[in-house]
């Protein structure tokens, strides 16, 4: 596990009375004997490179040496956030909610992709400042209507992070009423990209000023700004918890969004679901699960590296390399999308592909 070089207090559950997600250990044996499958197709050794990969970890999530990619589907979490009125956004708050019902009437990049890759898109509010009534196709997880202004306070309380992690329990035992044993993930929220850049930065120890970017385009004095106000809210934190847990981390930091996702993703991997994660804030979310459970990290796939300056740092730390590289750093699981289709195809390989004895084709000589 890679160690920050910020040393947090242990992360105690029962402490906060939060849920536990017990993760199932990946099995020691089946690694070989997919190998053995994977090397017995007809194509020389490994020559299919990442993708054999790809279709290794999904035999092994699934405990399966015949994987099945069922009813794949994104996960849009939405809420806003208390710092946007300290204008470290490029946009007004309000495109949360309008990007929202963008989503729902389909089009936003995110339903282009879903449909090409023919993936579902489910949309969460987990905290839009905005009423939306009488909206069909709208999942209501609301646990407010955006966060506090973490400049000046806690962006939750314990509860409330309490509450978005039991939401993501509840999203996940939707999703196995469903069938769907892919989940991918995506978020909104105006300002998500200064939550997540603190959230990095705290749990990983990679200097601010690297976690920073320009999230919805901002550039010279503006960005300048966001650095400013980040800076100060993280001397606010240093001062006010000089030995944080990782529970004052969610509280002073997180979004309803963020840690919806966190709750949902540890949930889903505790039920051998796949992971599919987007970019930077969509990784910051994991980062909150994987100091929580470790063991999460057998079970995702991390879908792209994104453009925006801190996700590079966050993938660096955890030693992963991600599916595809696009320059992409638009949110809403657009990365995650274009990698499903990916995934479904090393899945194919694994199942389809004739082997050396069925097709009788004649293997390598052996040297």
């Amino acid at each position: 596990m890679p160690k920050s070089s910020i040393c947090l207090m242990p992360f105690i559950p029962g402490k906060h009375t939060l849920p536990l997600f017990t993760i199932p250990a990946i099995s020691e044996k089946l690694p070989l004997e997919i190998q053995s499958k994977l090397d017995q197709k007809t194509k020389p050794q490994g020559s299919l490179g990442d993708l054999e990969l790809i279709g290794k970890k999904i035999s092994l999530i699934q405990d399966t040496l015949q994987p099945k990619i069922l009813n794949p589907t994104l996960f849009i979490f939405a809420a806003d956030h208390g710092i946007t009125h300290e204008g470290v956004s490029a946009y007004p708050q309000e495109v949360t909610y309008q990007m929202v019902l963008n989503f729902l009437q389909g089009g936003a990049a995110a339903n282009v992709l879903a449909r090409q890759a023919q993936t579902d898109l489910k949309i969460i509010d987990s905290g839009v400042n905005h009423d939306f009534e009488g909206i069909q196709g709208l999942k209501n997880r609301k646990l407010g209507k955006g966060t506090r202004n973490f400049l000046k306070e806690p962006a939750m309380n314990e509860k409330e992070v309490s509450d978005c992690l039991e939401h993501g329990k509840e999203i996940v035992h939707e999703a196995l009423s469903a069938g769907i044993n892919l989940m991918a993930f995506g978020e909104m929220g105006i300002g998500n990209t200064s939550a997540s850049s603190l959230i990095t930065h705290i749990l990983t120890g990679i200097s601010l000023d690297d976690c920073i970017g320009s999230g919805t385009g901002m550039h010279s004095e503006a960005l300048d700004h966001k650095k400013d106000i980040l800076q100060q809210s993280l001397n606010r934190f240093d001062h006010e918890f000089p030995n944080p847990s990782l529970m004052d981390v969610m509280r002073n930091f997180g979004g309803f969004e963020i840690l919806m996702m966190s709750g949902t993703m540890l949930e889903a991997s505790s039920h051998r679901i796949t992971l599919v994660v987007d970019g930077f804030i969509s990784t910051a979310a994991w980062l909150i699960a994987y100091f929580i459970n470790p063991e999460i990290i057998h079970y995702t796939f991390f879908s792209h590296l994104s453009g925006e300056k801190g996700h590079q740092y966050q993938l660096n730390f955890l030693g992963v390399k991600p599916i595809l590289n696009l320059n992409l750093r638009l949110g809403e699981g657009t990365g995650a999308l274009l990698s499903i289709p990916i995934i479904q195809a090393a899945v194919r390989i694994i199942n389809e592909m004739a082997s050396f004895e069925s097709a009788g084709v004649s293997q390598k000589d052996k040297e």
